[in-house]
């Protein structure tokens, strides 16, 4: 599909859940070149621009209206390439703009059944390059006899049951999108008289104390949905903090992610709640919980002070969220620097077969 137009019939699509949200899976030769016209098919297969999605494939949220692109790469020491849209619910919006770890987590086996990864007896790792922010993840996908398995033993919070376990690691993602891990070079700024940390570990977030903003920490998600002057403060800060991060005018965009922290309720590292950046996260994105749990780490960062550290280089940090937590293990060089970041994730096939947009 390369002709620049709107295709009128079917594509070949897999539908997965990766992590804790859910997409469509596209070989990169499956959809048009232009992106125009990639851009316009993926809106009518998602139903797009409608806050019910209902003539399309989207779930009426933003995680559950995304998209990943997956071709073989021609890159040294990598097995694919993969570029991932968020497809905007009530606006005609498809942006490149940001990273997914969520969906990441589909990238491995969706590859292997496409037959662009062969798979090993027992576990299989394909290293991703993941084009929206020039970085490599290797994931480890349980291949037993050959075949991606998706049964398992493994539960992450967010998602019902249990499924194979997805180990994938991360490097080099500190100023990925930003330029740099904290694009101000402070570990503190203020904006509007509110304390935050501007940070980029694989996705650029204002990290701030939820008690700043008048609220504990603990409240539900449909709470913080209804609570419109919270809302509109915490955009405020999120435009301002846009330039500041060198991500320019950012109305139209959907980072800086907005995380409020408070402590820890469940004996994890650190208490999360999340905007992403309109609607409230119900659980964490994985680069956020990456980019929350390196904060945590940062001298003289606002939640520094009040996230519970392990000892030891090798750090286990449970992040918690409204549906419970996200473990993220980071690697802490002698200078203090994260070097590495691995998480936990699992992926189920969902669907394979044709769609269409309308």
């Amino acid at each position: 599909m390369s002709d620049g137009n709107v295709p009128s019939g079917g594509v070949r699509c897999m539908w997965m859940r990766g992590g804790t949200s859910k997409g469509g899976y596209f070989l990169a030769s499956d959809l048009s070149a232009d992106e125009g016209a990639r851009d316009a098919f993926l809106l009518g297969v998602m139903g797009s621009p409608d806050p019910r999605q209902i003539d399309g494939m989207g779930g009426a949220n933003p995680l559950t209206s995304k998209i990943a692109v997956v071709r073989k790469s021609e890159r040294p020491d990598i097995d694919v390439d993969y570029l991932f849209l968020q497809v905007f619910v009530d606006q005609p919006i498809v942006t490149d703009k940001q990273n997914c770890g969520n969906i990441l987590a589909g990238v491995g086996p969706f590859a292997i059944e496409r037959g662009l990864v062969a798979a090993k007896d027992g576990r299989t790792e394909v290293r991703i390059f993941m084009e929206n922010t020039n970085q490599t993840a290797i994931a480890t996908i349980e291949t037993p006899g050959g075949v991606v398995h998706y049964e398992g033993d493994a539960r992450i919070d967010g998602v019902p049951g249990t499924a194979a376990p997805i180990a994938i690691a991360f490097k080099d993602t500190a100023g990925s999108t930003c330029g740099a891990l904290l694009p101000t070079g402070n570990p503190v700024d203020v904006i509007d008289g509110i304390e935050v940390t501007l940070i980029d570990n694989g996705m650029p977030c204002v990290v701030l104390r939820a008690s700043d903003m008048g609220i504990s920490g603990g409240e539900t998600v449909a709470e913080l949905e209804a609570n419109e002057a919270l809302r509109a403060h915490l955009e405020t800060i999120r435009l301002k903090a846009g330039p500041m991060m060198n991500l320019g005018d950012v109305a139209k965009q959907s980072v800086p992610k907005m995380t409020m922290v408070s402590p820890a309720k469940s004996g994890g590292a650190i208490s999360t709640r999340s905007f992403i950046p309109h609607r409230v996260h119900d659980a964490i994105g994985v680069f956020a919980a990456v980019s929350v749990a390196t904060a945590c780490l940062i001298d003289g960062a606002p939640v520094a002070a009040i996230a519970t550290i392990p000892d030891g280089s090798e750090k286990t940090l449970s992040i918690e969220h409204p549906t419970g937590e996200m473990t993220i293990v980071a690697n802490v060089a002698d200078n203090g620097e994260v070097e590495r970041a691995a998480i936990l994730r699992t992926a189920r096939k969902l669907f394979d077969g044709m769609v269409f947009a309308g």
